[in-house]
């Protein structure tokens, strides 16, 4: 099982890699952040849309956040100003990692249940499983956006966990 350390560690890295990866693609042109490169949403702007959609819609369920609306076909278009999708991707990131401060072993050990729009049921799984997965899909498409990222050109800096963050 992870540790309420863990999930503060994954919170942080999370979000400086946001700041990495949105401070590049910023400094490429609207056009080519919307260009479908043929990654799994498309474009760098929908990829990064999904990923804020996919977020929120776990953090309503961990922590009682209001749920984005519609399901994951929509949620490529949640926010289709360039500006507007950084100001809420910093502002996200801002209340996981005040979210992870408060996560507490007997939490992690407990179970979650919810009911999943995209499988249409009832689903229960050990919370700790589902926080994995939520760290997990954050950096699987943050990836896919990085590759498209890179492919013109730009360039976030280094990934890795024990370079980045800072460690006392």
């Amino acid at each position: 099982m992870i540790s309420p350390d863990h999930v503060r560690l994954m919170a942080a890295y999370n979000a400086e890699m946001n700041r990495r990866l949105y401070a590049a693609a910023d400094r490429l042109s609207d056009a080519q952040r919307r260009e479908d490169r043929g990654a799994f949403f498309g474009s760098i702007h929908a990829t990064l849309n999904h990923l804020v959609w996919g977020d929120t819609t776990w953090m309503s369920r961990f922590a009682g956040w209001e749920a984005p609306k519609g399901g994951i076909p929509a949620s490529v278009a949640l926010h289709e100003d360039w500006t507007a999708l950084k100001a809420i991707r910093a502002e996200t990131d801002s209340r996981i990692e005040s979210w992870a401060a408060t996560v507490d072993p007997a939490w992690l050990a407990g179970t979650l249940s919810w009911f999943s729009g995209a499988m249409q049921r009832d689903v229960t799984r050990p919370t700790w499983v589902l926080v994995t997965h939520f760290f997990n899909h954050q950096t699987h498409h943050r990836g896919q956006a990085h590759a498209l990222i890179t492919g013109f050109g730009e360039k976030t800096g280094d990934t890795d966990i024990p370079f980045i963050l800072p460690f006392d």
